[in-house]
C-alpha cells in the first residue's frame, strides 16, 4: 500500500498523494486538526483535544519517515505526527465526513477554524 506518487502544492497547502487505485489532495488545516499526534490524539480514548483557530496553518517540512510514513511539520510548530500510509489513505477515503464531524465539534465547543474569531457570550 505504498504510494506511487506524493506531491506537495505549496501555494494550495494541498498533499496529494497517489495510490494504484485512488488518489486524495488533503489540505493543511485537515492534516494538521487530524494529525495522529499524541498531542492531538491523546494517549488513550477520551483523551483527544480538539484543534482549533487552525485555518490559515501552512505545511513548512515534509519528511520521509522509514519507508512506511511521512512526518508533517506546520507553521504552528506542531511536528510530532507521523502520517502512516495507511493513515493517509484512510483520511482520504474518509475526508467528506472527518471534516463534517470536525466542524460539528467546533460548533458544539463553541470554537472556530479562524484564529482570530473570538465567541463573546453577551447572555
Amino acid at each position: 500500500m505504498t504510494p506511487k506518487r506524493i506531491e506537495f502544492h505549496q501555494r494550495s497547502q494541498r498533499l496529494e498523494i497517489e495510490f494504484d487505485d485512488d488518489c486524495y489532495e488533503l489540505d493543511a488545516e485537515f492534516l494538521r486538526v487530524h494529525s495522529p499526534s499524541a498531542e492531538v490524539k491523546g494517549h488513550g480514548p477520551g483523551q483527544a483535544v480538539l484543534q482549533h483557530g487552525k485555518k490559515n496553518v501552512a505545511i513548512s517540512a515534509i519528511e520521509p519517515n522509514g519507508h512506511y510514513a511521512i512526518r508533517l511539520s506546520f507553521d504552528d510548530g506542531h511536528d510530532t505526527g507521523i502520517y502512516s500510509w495507511q493513515y493517509l489513505r484512510e483520511l482520504g477515503q474518509n475526508r467528506e465526513q472527518l471534516w463534517q464531524n470536525y466542524l460539528d465539534a467546533l460548533q458544539q465547543a463553541g470554537l472556530h477554524r479562524d484564529p482570530d474569531t473570538q465567541v463573546v457570550r453577551l447572555l
